[in-house]
């Protein structure tokens, strides 16, 4: 049977995200600090952030970006991106934000898919910016470089133009606002098509579990491009009027002391950050006193690791669930709930409804009762926050967005009976040993536990005699003499027989995605 969030269903106004945001600020807010430029500190306040966005919408309505047209944003995170991104949907355009690891192809797929006509980029990724720009046909006036570089407008190029902003009339439920790029359940990345509304929905949606306020300094580490960097640290910070202290990359070192020196009230993570904080030994170098809650997201954040960088900062540590198909945010551990267990990604947000499908037989998963918990299955979500669909694939669409509105998540879950939603694993990542469902992230989590061990990810092979298994690839601590066969037999100690480690491997780093998703692809290449 289906289940809905057991919280009340909020509002979701009819409304453009830049008018959901701005449009009725108080006077009040206005003086208050909107982005804090982590590294030098540097403040712009909601009165200038609102000017800039403002202007920039002026800017590109005179170079003829219109309501519908899409423009390139690729940067790392820095202040002026806040300015930009608004400035993009406030002139009726759709941002295509831009992963900037992106190779200048990889860019190029993007830009073509998306038919960009502009591109927003820094001097520092301006190389591969150009080429992709020059091979989709984009021209040297329409490479927008925020921080200067000749024979390109400037951000303030574009601010000292005081262009008005145009005005400009879409229907939020079906308009788009954002294309960010996702793989989805399996396979290419695909343009994800959001709506305003999506966007407006999803923060009013988690508003109120988040618990973020005009007092906090949220950390601003997790990527703006990413639609969890996008919804829960540009949008969401910025509607409760909260100050966003922006890092451009991670660095622990850096990590750690913009905190202590910013005073960050609030942190958004992935779980290889909550493996530093609970594990690395600079930690105890900083006063990290400031911190009232690390919310974890973007992977599953184990319970005992959790409950480790909770004890040692002395703080609250809670994570959700989401993908960029649903704008993105599904489940979280309510800011306020401490009975839920850390093992969970909570219960949906308010005005979703979900189902737990088994994925062999299609039927649905009986909801439990009392203390019980479901049997797994696919996760199935509806709500006002669910993508449009994929761009220009009806294909990839249908096969994820079904009839009734339900999105296919293609994770592996449980519920019980307070509604805590506990994912298992991606239905294409379970191992299949001799028949048994091995999870992999069941075992990663089981691994971090080791203190030995700083860094985890287990895929599955094939051994010499064509049966999958589970292997381990594994980053020691410093220092640290563990062997294979130590791993080995640390998890053998831990799991039913099925689900043991077969082969280790030792790495100097798990590779991760930009949002900290372990890329077992890249494991599964043969090392030179």
């Amino acid at each position: 049977m289906s289940f809905r969030s057991p919280f009340p269903d909020v509002e979701i106004p009819d409304l453009s995200v830049y008018d959901f945001l701005f449009g009725s600020i108080d006077e009040a807010d206005l003086d208050r600090p909107a982005l804090i430029d982590g590294p030098s500190g540097d403040v712009t306040d909601y009165r200038t952030l609102i000017g800039q966005v403002d202007g920039i919408a002026g800017a590109l309505a005179a170079r003829g970006i219109a309501v519908g047209d899409v423009v390139g944003l690729l940067s790392p995170n820095v202040p002026a991106f806040a300015s930009v991104f608004h400035g993009i949907l406030r002139a009726g355009a759709t941002a295509t934000t831009i992963n900037a690891l992106y190779t200048a192809a990889d860019i190029v797929k993007q830009l073509e898919d998306s038919e960009a006509k502009a591109l927003v980029t820094v001097s520092p990724l301006l190389p591969q910016a150009a080429e992709a720009a020059k091979a989709v046909g984009i021209p040297d006036d329409m490479l927008i470089v925020l921080d200067g570089a000749e024979g390109h407008p400037s951000l303030r190029d574009l601010l000292a133009e005081r262009a008005a902003a145009p005005d400009v009339s879409f229907d939020p439920a079906t308009h788009l606002a954002v294309l960010p790029y996702s793989s989805g359940t399996t396979g290419r990345p695909k343009g994800v098509m959001l709506t305003h509304r999506n966007l407006v929905a999803n923060v009013c949606q988690i508003n109120p579990r988040m618990g973020i306020g005009p007092q906090d300094r949220v950390l601003a580490v997790l990527p703006f491009f990413h639609i969890y960097g996008m919804t829960v640290l540009l949008n969401a910070a910025l509607s409760n009027r909260a100050a966003l202290v922006t890092m451009p990359k991670f660095d622990l070192v850096e990590f750690l002391g913009l905190i202590a020196d910013r005073k960050c009230t609030y942190v958004f993570i992935a779980p290889p950050v909550a493996v530093a904080l609970a594990k690395h030994p600079l930690v105890d170098q900083y006063d990290l006193s400031s911190i009232h809650t690390v919310f974890s997201g973007a992977a599953p954040l184990d319970k005992a690791l959790g409950g480790a960088v909770a004890a040692r900062l002395g703080c609250n540590v809670r994570q959700g669930y989401g993908m960029s198909e649903m704008s993105p945010v599904s489940h979280a551990i309510p800011f306020s709930d401490n009975e839920t267990e850390l093992d969970s990604v909570g219960p949906a947000v308010a005005n979703m409804e979900c189902k737990i499908v088994d994925p062999v037989t299609g039927e649905e998963v009986e909801y439990p009762t009392g203390e019980g918990v479901s049997e797994p299955g696919e996760l199935w979500c509806k709500g006002p926050n669910i993508m449009a669909g994929y761009l220009k694939n009806d294909e990839a669409t249908a096969e994820t967005l079904d009839a009734d509105g339900y999105l296919h998540t293609g994770d592996i879950a449980t519920v019980d009976a307070q509604g805590a939603v506990r994912i298992v694993d991606r239905l294409k990542e379970l191992i299949k040993y001799k028949g048994y469902q091995v999870p992999p992230a069941e075992l990663e989590a089981l691994l971090l536990t080791h203190p030995q061990i700083a860094d985890a990810a287990v895929i599955g092979v094939t051994d010499d005699e064509g049966e999958e298994i589970p292997k381990a690839f594994v980053v020691r601590q410093p220092d640290s003499s563990l062997t294979e066969q130590d791993v080995i037999e640390f998890v053998a100690e831990r799991v039913s027989p099925h689900k043991k480690v077969r082969q280790v491997q030792f790495i100097d780093v798990v590779p991760k995605s930009a949002a900290g998703k372990i890329l077992r692809k890249d494991l599964r290449v043969p090392s030179a």
